[in-house]
This record gives C-alpha cells, sequence and structure tokens, in this order.
C-alpha cells in the first residue's frame, strides 16, 4: 500500500516531499531556517522545479504559508508528485513547487513565523504609514491576555460579545482576522519589517520565474468555510484582468477577497496580491485554495490560546503540547474523509490551472 501523502509531523513531511520530488526528477533546492524544530531538527524551505528551464508558462504550488497549515499543502503537493501529474505539463511548462515556505510554523504548529508574524500580512511597503485596525485597537487586551485561564477567556469572550452588538459580525472578524501592525505579541501581526520567510519566497520567485511569461499560483490554506470545502479565492478585485482570468480558470465559485464576497476578511500584506509587483515580466494569476476545517469559534480559540503560549507559557510542557494539538486539529482534520477532499479538489485546481496557462489570449 502507497503511504498516505499526508504526515503528522513537519519532517515526515519534508522527508516525503524530497523522495517525491526527486523521483519525479525534480531540480531540488533548498533555504535552511535560522530556527530549529521542536526535536531540534533543522528547517527548511525546498523548492522543487520540474520542466524546461526556460519555460514561460510557469505554476507554482505554495505550501505553509501559515505553518501549521502545511498539513495540507504538503499533502497536496506530495500527492500531485506522486501521480504522475508532471507528465501532463505541455513542451513549454513549468511547475515550481515551494514545500513549507513558514517552515518554523510548521514545525511549531504555529500559523505564525518565527518573529510571531502573520506572513500574509507582511508583504506591505514598511518604508509607507503601515494600516491601522481601530477594532485590534480597543480589543487588543482581550484578544491576548497575560493568562490563559477559564477566567480570562470568559472575560475576553463577553468583550467580543460587547463589540458584535456594537457594531456587526463582519466588523468583528476584521477587527480580530484583518491584520495590525501595533502589537507584536498579538495575533494576526503584520511584523515591523520583511520576515525571513517573505525575504526567501521573494528570492525564490525572482529567480526561479525570471523568465516567465504567465505564471499561475496556487497557495494552500485551511481554516475557513465549511469543512473539506476548498474555496477558490483571489486577492485581486473582481474589474481587474486577473480576476477575469481566475474565473475563466476556475469558474464560478471563484471568490474576491477585496469584492467582499469571500470567507476571509479584507486583507493588507498577502504575497499574492504583491506577485505582480514581484514579477512585473508576468501575467499573473494568483489564486489561495482554501479548505474549511471546524467552527471558526474554534479556530480563532486555538489561535489565542498558541498565542499565550509563545508569549508567556512553556511550548514543550505538558501544556504547550495540548495547545500545539489542538492549533493542528483546527488546521487540519484528521480524516479519511476530509483528505480525500483535500486532494481531490487540488487536483481539480491544478489541472484547471495549467489549462490556463496553456491558453493564449
Amino acid at each position: 500500500m502507497t503511504p498516505s501523502p499526508f504526515s503528522a509531523t513537519y519532517a515526515q513531511a519534508r522527508g516525503k516531499f524530497l523522495e517525491s520530488a526527486t523521483a519525479a526528477g525534480a531540480d531540488l533546492a533548498a533555504w535552511t531556517h535560522p530556527e530549529r524544530g521542536p526535536d531540534g531538527g533543522e528547517l527548511a524551505t525546498d523548492a522543487a522545479w520540474i520542466g524546461p528551464a526556460d519555460a514561460l508558462s510557469v505554476l507554482v504550488l505554495v505550501s505553509a504559508t501559515h505553518g501549521v497549515e502545511g498539513h495540507c499543502g504538503s499533502g497536496a503537493q506530495v500527492d500531485w508528485l506522486r501521480r504522475g501529474e508532471a507528465a501532463r505539463l505541455a513542451p513549454d511548462q513549468a511547475v515550481l513547487l515551494v514545500h513549507a515556505i513558514n517552515p518554523y510554523g510548521f514545525a511549531w504548529s504555529r500559523r505564525v513565523t518565527h518573529e510571531n508574524v502573520d506572513l500574509n500580512r507582511n508583504f506591505v511597503d514598511f518604508a509607507r504609514p503601515l494600516p491601522e485596525n481601530a477594532g485590534y485597537d480597543e480589543l487588543a487586551a482581550a484578544i491576548a491576555p497575560a493568562e490563559w485561564t477559564d477566567e480570562t477567556r470568559a472575560a475576553s469572550r463577553e468583550a467580543f460579545r460587547t463589540y458584535l452588538r456594537a457594531h456587526s459580525y463582519a466588523a468583528l472578524v476584521q477587527a480580530l482576522s484583518g491584520g495590525q501592525y501595533g502589537y507584536p505579541d498579538g495575533v494576526y501581526y503584520g511584523g515591523a519589517g520583511e520576515t525571513w520567510s517573505r525575504r526567501t519566497l521573494t528570492t525564490i520567485c525572482q529567480a526561479r520565474l525570471a523568465q516567465a511569461r504567465r505564471v499561475g499560483v496556487i497557495d494552500y490554506h485551511t481554516g475557513l468555510g465549511p469543512e473539506g470545502f476548498g474555496e477558490p479565492m483571489v486577492s485581486a478585485s473582481i474589474d481587474t484582468p486577473e480576476h477575469a482570468r481566475a474565473l475563466a480558470w476556475y469558474g464560478a465559485a471563484i471568490t474576491s477577497i477585496s469584492g467582499g464576497n469571500s470567507s476571509s476578511a479584507p486583507l493588507t500584506g498577502d504575497w499574492l496580491d504583491a506577485m505582480p509587483a514581484l514579477l512585473p515580466h508576468a501575467e499573473v494569476t494568483g489564486m489561495a485554495l482554501e479548505y474549511g476545517t471546524v467552527e471558526g469559534a474554534r479556530v480563532m480559540e486555538a489561535l489565542r490560546a498558541d498565542n499565550w503560549l509563545h508569549h508567556h507559557g512553556e511550548p514543550l510542557s505538558p501544556q504547550g503540547l495540548s495547545i500545539a494539538a489542538e492549533t493542528r486539529a483546527a488546521f487540519y482534520v484528521d480524516t479519511d474523509l476530509w483528505r480525500g477532499m483535500v486532494l481531490g479538489q487540488s487536483l481539480i485546481a491544478t489541472r484547471q490551472a495549467l489549462a490556463g496557462l496553456s491558453r493564449r489570449p
């Protein structure tokens, strides 16, 4: 029996990815991370290139932008390699698989980087005034309390309910998850500068895609929406050519984060939105494939617990390991049904993207 493409740990996931990429004849490169995993092991971002080095059309598959979500994305990447999907590439096409762009978060079961930064809030121009989030300012103490007890958690929930009554559900979601740049020890923090993962992703894309003229991107995510459903999200506004291309590639299910019809709150600093500027020579069509897991309140509670743990607790203590397990469960549903839904929808999306890249204007 072929072992599952999914893995219980980052180390297992990296091993499967490297083995599968080697078997597929990929050109491999690695960027070693400055931190170590909870087991003391090396952390790295790996990139596998399949196809002509001078391919004009390239599909990019990225896992672990939000570290712990890498269980899903890595599984989808390994499955793509094992299925022999590379044989479907046209002569002028290539695929770039970026495995664990945030290896620290993957290994430690965290959504953030080792700088406590949400990588999808980090792609902003730090030389300019940073975005503000007045809702987060109002709720900051409730979102990230210094103590994690039944009493403080109950007080936080009451603060959220009060804010909800005074504003709206959409305003609460925006306050909590839209991103913030004023609280380094908070959640959804965008950072004060470029993270290691941002610099690494920029280096990989600009070096490997310098010759590309048409680039499709699928960035794997989990944690929003109905369990197992993969929502294809674009950052581009509904009235843009990029959105029109995504609609043609993926169909009517496509949603727009900036257009307000996706499961995600509007945000600034996500890397898919930054890709056209990183690759001005190419036509970029980016899509985040967001798989639903558990109810949103459980996801938020897991993120807040993880945030408290790494600022005030002991990550390798029994309590710390319990919180890490709950965070992992919030972003990775450990059932055959969920994993099957991930792989089926990923396979469809990659084939749609390659077909889209084959079309000419």
